[in-house]
């Protein structure tokens, strides 16, 4: 996914977002604000992107999203359990309807047999509690890997919670 899809992307998310008076937060561990800063790329969209949070370690994902000490010990950074709570922790924090959460292992080390360089765990929460998670296997370099996981990040956002 090249920028300029990218920002349509973010405009259509902001478009919708709009209507329904709703907004949205993310916190981003692998993609290190790349998601906030497509949202800041529109003009206007403080109307319905409240705030981000770069949680790249452990302790800022328990210190600014309340992620328990036992979920990172017991299933690690890269994990469903982690990104559900960094997503719900998120939106409670900014006080926003909806939370996008990414969290992975961007590469080019730092992989391992069960998450190889490229996973990266997806988590978008919405109204009532609601957990939408799912985890990719992205190929390519650093960039590549980084670049795909915002662009899922928000594809998965727009599909699950904001279109019919």
């Amino acid at each position: 996914m090249n920028d300029a899809q990218l920002q349509a992307l973010s405009s259509r998310i902001g478009e919708v977002l709009k209507q329904h008076q709703a907004t949205v937060t993310a916190a981003e561990s692998c993609t290190g604000g790349w998601i906030a800063k497509v949202f800041t790329d529109i003009s206007g969209s403080s109307a319905w992107f409240e705030r981000g949070f770069v949680t790249y370690s452990n302790e800022a994902k328990q210190q600014m999203v309340g992620v328990q000490v036992a979920t990172l010990a017991q299933h690690g950074a890269v994990s469903e359990q982690t990104v559900r709570e960094m997503a719900a922790g998120a939106c409670k924090a900014a006080h926003a309807q909806f939370g996008i959460a990414v969290s992975g292992v961007a590469g080019p080390d730092g992989g391992t047999d069960e998450k190889p360089v490229g996973t990266v765990w997806f988590a978008i929460a919405g109204p009532h509690e609601k957990v939408v998670t799912q985890c990719q296997v992205f190929a390519g370099d650093r960039e590549a890997v980084r670049r795909q996981s915002v662009g899922f990040a928000l594809q998965l956002l727009l599909d699950e919670f904001l279109i019919n």
